[in-house]
């Protein structure tokens, strides 16, 4: 777990969206993000069992906005004032692994 877990699980009850910055092979560097946090737990795509932090990246327009990141991944996260709309998840679990209280989106 990163050392603000309680923070994203937080953000996630509170639907705030969060500051990224995680390691990104693709840009040889850290990137900074603003994502919507979704979920903590294993993902159906990785056989591997690990659990991952789950996030929407609200800034990316083209390809996938589902991030799965380990914790070793994730170099900072921090809770922003901004409230994200769950219903903006077009690719989401059929299940949450972190209890939420969101409504018809739980």
């Amino acid at each position: 777990m990163i050392p603000n877990h309680a923070l994203f699980i937080e953000a996630i009850n509170e639907k705030k969206k969060v500051r990224l910055k995680m390691y990104s092979v693709a840009d040889s560097g850290v990137v900074d993000r603003v994502c919507a946090p979704m979920d903590y737990g294993p993902g159906l795509t990785h056989k591997d069992g690990l659990n991952r932090y789950w996030l929407w990246d609200c800034t990316n327009n083209a390809g996938p906005h589902a991030l799965g990141l380990l914790p070793q991944e994730i170099v900072d996260l921090q809770m922003l004032g901004e409230v994200f709309d769950p219903a903006q998840f077009t690719d989401r679990p059929a299940k949450w692994f972190t209890p939420r209280d969101w409504g018809s989106q739980s």
